[in-house]
């Protein structure tokens, strides 16, 4: 256990050291706050963040940076918050997707960072519906996702004014849901506008080196600003007296004082820190979605074997159910993300030096929380090799005399076991609570919130969110 903190004050306390938190202690920090971070685990990100095995490093989280616009392009969300952080934008080392695509049954509509080719395959194969989809995203050019005291409203009404096709209605839903969506069915429209604006109006991309680049650049930000960071620091409960926190008892039993707190941990996992508040409270808001991920590294290159896609979004049956899955399922298959990090523009010069096939569905927490270490192992083995089916059937078929399993050097698997022990999030809510507060604000005049449940989501967006937080409230 790391050594216990000496009782002190800050102006600002951070719980969580993931995008949200750096970002926001970098704003503070650059503002010249006396600002301190603390992290229960020893590695930093959050929900996005890579782990080691046998000398191998696997992502967590990042399939894409979404939000990927070119050098220089003004007015965006990534430049914005580039020029917050003082980051440049050649540091990420962003390299772009060769294109993706929505995959259901016999219907297929490609993607890019060319917004003109999702709307072309969108003609091409839903001639009909091209006025109602031109509309629909002149609609989401227009308004301002971000309005911060907007209320909910129905993303799939809003879509169903434009578009009348269910298929397509579920091809646009179901890459905005995985990437995004911690509602089930539907989604708030602002939410709905700020991912597709992200995946479509702008793009995926990848730091040649994965999500560690984006870490490193934050970590080395923070530091140099002077601001401080905890790690295996964790915060067991937060105090309050006349309505506003006053300090923070860690989980060594150090106590802390601050002038303000921003948490990063959810909506419903910081109110149930605060000691004014029942041990239930809003329990209708934990998030109910969680997913399980296979990552598998092979010993040639995608292409090669005829695979040329970044990341399919894909659904086999007749709608597109975006749901917690039912207790004794463990895992839907039925729909999911196959992602590709080798199939982004690195350029002739460098690649990645194994393949590597990620592999994402819809799990329920109960059921992989339920098990013994046994029969949990004996699960992941199992639900690895039926989520390998699903996307070789997705995926064009190998060269003949071709067997995958022959290529595979290493594979690892995470389940909502693993997202609830790197985020804490109840239910391994992936995405965390139903309904996010937009402002930030919660019962407590000094505690914010940042983060997945502020509702800025993606890489990005969470960073967006800790900067906005510490801009709207504390600068």
């Amino acid at each position: 256990m790391a050594a216990p903190l000496q009782q002190s004050h800050h102006e600002t306390v951070i719980i969580g050291a993931g995008m949200a938190g750096m970002a926001a202690g970098i704003r503070l920090a650059l503002a010249g706050r006396d600002v301190l971070i603390l992290e229960r685990h020893n590695a930093s990100g959050g929900l996005n963040s890579f782990y080691s095995i046998a000398g191998r490093k696997y992502d967590v989280g990042l399939h894409a940076m979404t939000n990927y616009v070119p050098k220089g392009t003004k007015g965006t969300p990534l430049t914005k918050l580039l020029r917050q952080l003082r980051i440049p934008y050649d540091a990420l080392d962003l390299c772009p997707q060769l294109g993706s695509r929505i995959a259901f049954n016999d219907c297929n509509l490609k993607f890019s960072n060319d917004f003109a080719l999702l709307e072309s395959e969108v003609a091409a194969n839903f001639p009909k519906q091209i006025d109602g989809f031109r509309s629909l995203t002149e609609e989401i050019r227009e308004m301002n996702p971000f309005q911060l005291k907007s209320g909910h409203s129905s993303a799939r009404g809003a879509v169903q004014r434009h578009i009348k096709d269910s298929l397509l209605e579920d091809m646009l839903f179901c890459p905005v849901m995985y990437y995004g969506s911690a509602e089930e069915h539907d989604m708030d429209f602002g939410q709905f506008a700020i991912m597709f604006r992200s995946l479509f109006f702008e793009g995926f991309a990848r730091p040649f080196d994965g999500v560690r680049v984006i870490i490193r650049l934050l970590q080395d930000q923070y530091r140099s600003l002077g601001g401080q960071r905890k790690m295996k620091c964790g915060v067991q409960s937060i105090h309050s007296e006349k309505g506003r926190a006053t300090s923070l008892t860690l989980d060594d039993g150090t106590t802390l004082t601050a002038d303000s707190i921003i948490s990063t941990a959810g909506s419903v996992e910081t109110a149930r820190l605060c000691n004014d508040q029942t041990k239930d409270v809003q329990a209708e808001n934990i998030g109910q979605l969680s997913f399980t991920e296979t990552i598998t590294a092979f010993e040639k290159q995608p292409q090669e074997l005829g695979w040329e896609d970044t990341i399919i979004f894909f659904n086999t049956r007749k709608r597109f159910h975006y749901a917690r899955v039912p207790s004794g399922v463990e895992v839907d298959p039925t729909s999911g993300v196959i992602c590709l990090p080798n199939n982004y523009h690195y350029g002739t010069d460098r690649q990645l030096n194994e393949g590597l096939l990620r592999v994402t569905a819809l799990a329920n927490y109960e059921d992989w929380c339920a098990l013994d270490e046994n029969d949990y192992r004996s699960q992941k083995e199992h639900w690895y090799a039926s989520l390998m089916d699903v996307a070789l059937a997705q995926l064009p078929s190998l060269p003949k005399g071709e067997q995958f399993h022959e290529h595979i050097v290493a594979k690892d698997m995470f389940t909502p076991r693993t997202v609830h022990k790197f985020t804490g999030h109840l239910n391994g809510a992936i995405y965390g609570a139903s309904q996010k507060q937009k402002d930030g604000r919660t019962h407590l005049e000094n505690l914010f919130l940042a983060g997945t449940d502020q509702g800025f989501l993606g890489i990005t967006g969470a960073m967006l969110s800790g900067i906005s937080i510490a801009n709207r409230y504390l600068i």
